[in-house]
């Protein structure tokens, strides 16, 4: 009967565990249930956050396409004034001298707003053929300059900071047979 007692005493003890963890295993799911909630809620926030970011990125990125040419446009827009003051003056004999010297200074006004922009002149007079600048024309015989060079320039090259945005088009020294 000791040993029924023992069994006995075992098992009550067994059960008062048991229901002192009952209470706290449902607080603890209850707690990480809350959490995952709280996680949940956060990642969905997140998520829509993240939509609009991308939303936003998109509409700045065809902006930008749209308007980035702005500032050079606007600079462009004083030049083409420029022009069009000279286009309006009479000639005469008397004024052609400062006719040609507004233009001169015009077209350095261009070259300038162009240049602060990014576009540079690639000189290719004398300098050697390079098929990623150069478009070869043709070429001509001499024996006054080196083979591949350029001994003539039609249309100068141009970059827009390191990338050709034209290529020149160029006729280019060959040997003489």
């Amino acid at each position: 009967m000791a040993e029924e007692k023992t069994d006995q005493t075992k098992n009550n003890d067994a059960n008062e565990q048991a229901s002192e963890q009952a209470p706290i295993a449902a607080d603890a799911v209850a707690e990480a249930k809350n959490e995952a909630d709280k996680f949940k809620n956060e990642y969905l926030y997140l998520r829509a956050e993240f939509e609009n970011f991308k939303r936003q990125a998109v509409k700045e990125r065809s902006d930008l396409r749209k308007y980035g040419s702005e500032r050079l446009v606007a600079d462009l827009l004083n030049v083409l004034d420029i022009f069009e003051t000279a286009l309006a003056t009479e000639l005469n004999p008397d004024n052609v001298a400062n006719f040609k010297k507004g233009i001169e200074l015009t077209s350095n006004e261009l070259r300038s707003v162009l240049q602060r922009h990014g576009v540079t002149e690639v000189p290719s007079k004398g300098a050697a053929f390079d098929p990623n600048v150069h478009e070869a024309l043709s070429s001509h015989e001499t024996d006054e300059v080196e083979p591949g060079t350029i001994t003539q320039v039609f249309k100068k090259p141009y970059k827009l900071h390191d990338r050709v945005v034209r290529p020149g088009q160029v006729v280019v020294a060959r040997q003489k047979n």
